[in-house]
């Protein structure tokens, strides 16, 4: 078990520095379908990815899943990035879901690669090493809140977000990690209710129900899910960074076994930090009574 989870964490590898951008190069006249940015001054450590398709309100197409999975690929080397931010710039809409328009013209066969390629994007983000957040200012339906449950955190603004996986209307059924994340979030019964009936749900039923942590009231900008979110990762930030990880490994592994397992998986995460130098920065800043400067390792 500790060989798997070192593997996963591969906190001594080597990072890349992450420059703004577009991430793909995919030769259409439209140009990149995301772009990923490392904030800067005192949101250093923030990384943002931002979708941006909006001649299919950010429809999750074969080049926008490519281009996720490629940024993802990038961000994830880098352990600069403290937190990772999901966010849209189509205004009214996260993200639409998959693209049906595009998938109609797939084959039966090109139909079960493409969902199976959707779905390991959501198990990426899902195990992203950093945490991350979605800013849901919009329209979130089926892949679009699969894309969102995959995330360790949500925000929504209830006068624009509208949610729900509302395949079963359209004659099919969550294929992208929403029969699975929705109930390990709200329970099973409920989960199945709202999987069953297809039912949308605004930003302020969603809290509610505990399907995403924070409601905002919309801005004038549209964007104000986003800003709640910045200012949860301003709180992630001065928080020391391999601990962080450490937790979200303990406890995303430990949701998937009994009690006494995830006790274990605990402590081989809490014996993976007793030699960074975090830890011993932590104890003299307590001791000196002055802030800690952790710099994840």
């Amino acid at each position: 078990m500790q060989r798997a989870l070192t593997s996963v964490l591969r906190l001594t590898r080597p990072w890349r520095p992450l420059q703004a951008c577009g991430c793909a190069s995919n030769g259409t006249a439209r140009g990149p379908e995301i772009q990923v940015r490392a904030l800067a001054g005192p949101d250093q450590g923030i990384a943002e990815i931002l979708m941006n398709r909006p001649h299919a309100r950010n429809a999750l197409g074969n080049v926008l899943v490519g281009e996720l999975l490629e940024a993802l690929a990038q961000l994830q080397e880098d352990r600069q990035v403290r937190v990772l931010i999901f966010r849209s710039g189509v205004k009214g809409v996260f993200c639409a879901g998959a693209d049906l328009k595009e998938r109609e013209q797939m084959s039966e066969a090109e139909v079960g690669v493409f969902v199976q390629r959707l779905r390991g994007l959501m198990n990426q983000i899902a195990a992203f090493p950093a945490p991350t957040i979605a800013a849901m200012d919009g329209f979130a339906l089926g892949g679009g809140l699969e894309l969102a449950l995959a995330c360790d955190l949500r925000v929504a603004a209830p006068s624009s977000a509208v949610m729900g996986l509302i395949e079963t209307t359209r004659g099919l059924l969550p294929g992208a990690g929403g029969t699975q994340r929705l109930p390990r979030c709200l329970g099973v019964a409920l989960a199945k209710e709202l999987i069953f009936t297809g039912r949308r749900l605004n930003g302020a039923q969603a809290q509610a129900l505990g399907l995403v942590n924070h409601s905002v009231a919309q801005n004038e900008e549209g964007n104000a899910a986003y800003h709640r979110a910045r200012e949860l990762a301003q709180e992630i930030l001065p928080q020391a960074p391999i601990a962080v990880r450490l937790g979200k490994v303990a406890i995303d592994r430990g949701m998937e076994v009994d009690i006494a397992s995830g006790m274990a998986i605990e402590g081989i995460c809490y014996a993976q930090n007793i030699p960074t130098r975090d830890r011993l920065e932590g104890m003299a800043a307590f001791r000196e009574k002055r802030p800690p400067r952790f710099v994840g390792e």
